[in-house]
């Protein structure tokens, strides 16, 4: 093992990941990588909490506005990407910051990913098209018949989630859960993972007036200027899919911003739950931490 090390920040959004991911990068004069599924679309930026120029220009960041939304991106991307910019940072750089609340990314950068056999993607296509069709009930059906293993344990509100177990269901005829079951990956470098966590009223206030702020400064037109892109995987995603409704005028702005302050809160509870389950993370306030504290 080399005296290299990764310092993952992680925690749920609007807990203050960014500000602290930067004083720390500058603490210890490196680069940071942001593990944010959403915010490496270069056409997403306010719904999805992107640095500000001002904070970019304090650290060199990667993975930020680096992708078309028509670009498929998920965690085999990452991960791949990663790596190898850690292997380049690492040239001249002992250490390296990595930020972001997806824990499916920062869990492929640390472990690997499972190694799920190929699948012909008119499966995938199919299955859209029904759960656009027959909705979430539909999708939580055919889950719980075909995939009851995942379905006793995996994330049953999760349309992404459900729609990839039954793809490898109906692709391979096993269980998701049977190809998670490996040894993890152990990485050249060393990791340290530093999650930060708010009381949740505190976290859920954040939330609440980061959305108000999200659309006092354009969210609204950065979503309608996207509609020809509203069928792209990337706006599904909370801040963009509750829109729908208010263009087509059935539904009024002050319910929209409700919904996505709902929809946030409950992405953040999701977020706890799959970080608690690591005991690898040490958890501090973002309020009573400091960079020289930690490298």
């Amino acid at each position: 093992m080399s005296n290299n090390t990764v310092y993952i920040i992680l925690g749920p959004t609007a807990v203050g990941k960014t500000s602290f991911a930067i004083s720390l990068a500058q603490h210890l004069q490196t680069e940071i990588i942001s593990a944010d599924a959403r915010q490496c679309y270069a056409e997403l930026n306010i719904g999805v909490a992107r640095p500000s120029l001002e904070e970019l220009s304090k650290a060199p960041h990667h993975f930020i506005a680096s992708h078309s939304v028509n670009i498929t991106i998920n965690a085999q991307v990452f991960e791949n990407f990663a790596l190898a910019k850690v292997d380049e940072i690492f040239k001249t750089h002992h250490s390296v910051v990595m930020v972001g609340g997806t824990g499916l990314y920062i869990k492929a950068f640390c472990e690997g990913l499972d190694l799920i056999p190929a699948i012909d993607p008119a499966i995938r296509e199919d299955i859209i098209k029904q759960y656009e069709k027959l909705g979430l009930r539909w999708l939580q059906k055919e889950v719980s018949v075909k995939d009851p293993m995942y379905w006793a344990k995996g994330e049953q509100q999760n349309p992404q989630r459900l729609m990839r177990a039954l793809e490898v269901i109906l692709g391979t005829g096993a269980s998701i859960v049977s190809f998670q079951i490996k040894n993890k990956i152990t990485r050249p470098f060393n990791i340290v993972k530093i999650g930060l966590e708010l009381p949740r009223e505190q976290l859920y206030e954040r939330i609440n007036q980061r959305v108000i702020s999200m659309v006092e400064n354009g969210l609204e037109t950065e979503v309608r200027n996207l509609l020809p892109q509203n069928h792209l995987n990337a706006l599904q995603t909370v801040g963009y899919s509750e829109w729908a409704p208010y263009f087509e005028g059935n539904l009024t702005k002050e319910k929209v911003i409700e919904n996505i302050q709902q929809n946030t809160r409950h992405y953040a509870k999701r977020q706890m739950t799959w970080f608690k389950k690591d005991l690898d993370i040490t958890w501090y306030s973002p309020n009573a931490i400091t960079a020289a504290q930690i490298g």
